[in-house]
């Protein structure tokens, strides 16, 4: 509420003085797609999260903690217990070498961790080389900081990584490069090549790499995770994020971990500690009885393959071209013999008139492109899948 004794132009003034560090930025295309949908009673599709509840076994044990009273600051780090649970784990899924004190740290959310794992390590000048169509946090974080982004395209059908262009972006000022695997929007995978690659640019150099891993546990057909942290050489110079709201269906949770070598686990511990300083005591408790046992994360690959084939198997017939997900819980759909409209244009349209909604792929580079393909979640229940599918199958029929 503005103080009705300063006078209007000195008001005018001072909000004219203010510099926003982030002067582009309004509301994410995430919360605007699922605003309208909700608005219009939309089948939203467009916003990352599943419509089908947790495991009452893990609600089960939340509760049961918060009722023991464990509802005070948990250590800054994390629970010890929960910690060593989660190295225990990675340690046999990628033959990996962690312990949890000096390499993991609990973080509120994957994306607290990214941009913890930025905060600590960008500084003015530096620049940051990100994939684009990439997850909306990095850019922001980058630029908060300082540093300058450095956009390399990856182009549809197939998302391929083209190293070549990204060897010719290296330069002094190069600090970071940010890897997304399996990889938010399309749906693609790193193979073993790419880590190679990645491996042979780094060395020699002091580029640092950030991996975000938060789609781990899903990754479909003859497909397997590769996690940084399998790669000795790369792990030594990288941070790796992951999710336990996408692994275990309770996103609003925002329960994520940031792995790292100890000389930047260290540097990583220093901002986080005045972000959010520790993270959800009882839900800790719970999450570290809840992954002793390997099958709460082992079949959610399994699940979300079903769910995938059964929303393709529902569009047999429409004018949509695709190519099946091979990881996260997201499919591209491209809409090419059906409109010329731009894809904004077109999700809106398809959320307005069709009732269903989607997230538009130009959002998510930051140059000027005119993919026609749009992005849909099928974290939901079969009949919402069906719903969907049947209205997809009837768009430009």
């Amino acid at each position: 509420m503005i103080n009705s004794d300063i006078p209007m132009e000195e008001v005018v003034e001072k909000r004219t003085m203010f510099a926003s560090k982030l002067p582009r930025v309004g509301a994410s295309i995430f919360s605007k797609m699922s605003s309208l949908a909700n608005r219009l009673g939309a089948i939203n599709l467009s916003q990352g999260f599943p419509d089908f509840p947790s495991d009452q076994k893990l609600i089960d044990l939340v509760n049961k903690y918060m009722l023991e009273g464990k509802n005070q600051y948990a250590p800054m780090t994390g629970l010890p217990s929960l910690l060593e649970k989660i190295a225990l784990k990675m340690n046999k899924s990628y033959q990996s070498d962690l312990y949890g004190q000096k390499n993991i740290t609990i973080t509120s959310g994957a994306t607290q961790a990214i941009y913890t794992c930025i905060a600590a390590t960008i500084n003015p000048g530096d620049e940051v080389i990100i994939f684009t169509p990439a997850y909306d946090c990095y850019a922001p974080a980058i630029e908060l900081h300082g540093g300058k982004v450095i956009e390399v395209p990856l182009y549809p059908p197939d998302y391929k990584i083209d190293w070549d262009h990204v060897k010719g972006c290296l330069n002094p000022k190069t600090k970071m490069i940010i890897i997304n695997t399996p990889h938010n929007p399309s749906g693609t995978v790193l193979e073993e090549v790419d880590f190679e690659r990645l491996t042979e640019l780094v060395r020699d150099t002091n580029i640092l790499v950030l991996s975000d891993e938060v789609y781990e546990h899903i990754v479909f057909d003859e497909h397997s995770h590769k996690s940084i942290v399998g790669y000795p050489e790369l792990f030594e110079r990288s941070f790796a994020t992951f999710s336990f709201g996408k692994t275990f269906h309770n996103t609003g949770w925002k329960m994520g971990y940031c792995v790292a070598p100890e000389w930047l686990t260290n540097e990583f511990r220093k901002i986080h500690q005045y972000l959010v300083f520790s993270c959800n005591a009882p839900i800790q408790y719970a999450l570290s009885d809840y992954i002793s046992d390997q099958s709460t994360y082992g079949q959610v690959s399994e699940m979300y393959e079903q769910k995938r084939d059964l929303f393709l198997n529902a569009l047999e017939g429409s004018k949509f071209e695709y190519i099946p997900s091979k990881g996260t819980y997201f499919q591209l759909l491209d809409y090419s013999n059906i409109s010329d409209e731009a894809d904004t244009e077109f999700a809106v349209k398809l959320t307005e008139e069709k009732g269903i909604a989607s997230i538009p792929t130009s959002v998510f580079y930051a140059g000027e492109v005119s993919p026609k393909v749009l992005r849909f979640c099928f974290a939901k229940k079969e009949e919402t899948l069906l719903q969907a599918a049947d209205i997809l199958r009837t768009i430009g029929r």
